[in-house]
């Protein structure tokens, strides 16, 4: 069990210092940011075996000042994860929505040669032929549109997936939302790098 708490440690401290970092305007900036990220991953991993030591030896008033500590910095090391999780699964997703895919391209070239022969038929007024290619336009546009929406929800397909085998794990009596299922995400990868100080405290009374 230690062994894995220090695991889950080192992880935490890795995510929650580069995050940190990453909120600097500048290098000295960053670099301060990471200065305060770290010893606080480093508190809210030590604390709880210290504050549960102290409470066992009858310090009570220091058990409980170890304990606030532990709960300041277990919840800047959470907002951190969140930050970190949400910052990169948000990249993924954006950049993998944005592919141009064989169906969108041709979608966008079937787009602009109908606007393109719009422009051509309206050049002389509109009529009847004009409203033809307008028309036209209308439904290439759509067909874009299409395209476009179905490579947006492929972007996420561990979202997708996990909607559907909890619909038919449930028999379709459970039918949960993307957001739900990226709000459960954003809290386990924020929350599970940052037990390592409970475990190590778990592991050390057993």
């Amino acid at each position: 069990m230690s062994a894995a708490a220090l695991a889950l440690a080192g992880v935490g401290i890795t995510m929650n210092g580069w995050f940190a970092r990453s909120l600097g305007s500048s290098d000295v900036a960053g670099w301060l940011f990471l200065a305060v990220g770290v010893p606080a991953d480093c508190v809210a991993l030590v604390m709880p075996s210290r504050a549960a030591g102290l409470w066992q030896a009858r310090h009570s008033g220091a058990a409980l000042v170890g304990w606030g500590l532990w709960a300041m910095t277990f919840v800047f090391a959470v907002t951190a994860g969140i930050g970190f999780a949400s910052l990169n699964i948000a990249d993924v997703t954006m950049s993998r929505a944005s592919r141009v895919t064989p169906a969108v391209a041709a979608a966008q070239t079937a787009l602009s040669d109908a606007m393109a022969a719009r422009d051509r038929e309206c050049k002389g007024g509109v009529g009847k032929f004009c409203r033809e290619r307008e028309a036209d336009v209308n439904e290439r546009r759509q067909a874009l549109d299409a395209a476009v929406h179905s490579v947006e929800q492929t972007a996420d397909p561990q979202t997708e997936a996990a909607i559907r085998v909890v619909a038919w794990v449930s028999r379709e009596v459970v039918q949960p939302t993307g957001n739900d299922f990226a709000m459960l995400r954003f809290v386990l990868l924020a929350l599970l790098p940052q037990v390592g100080g409970i475990l190590l405290m778990v592991g050390r009374r057993v």
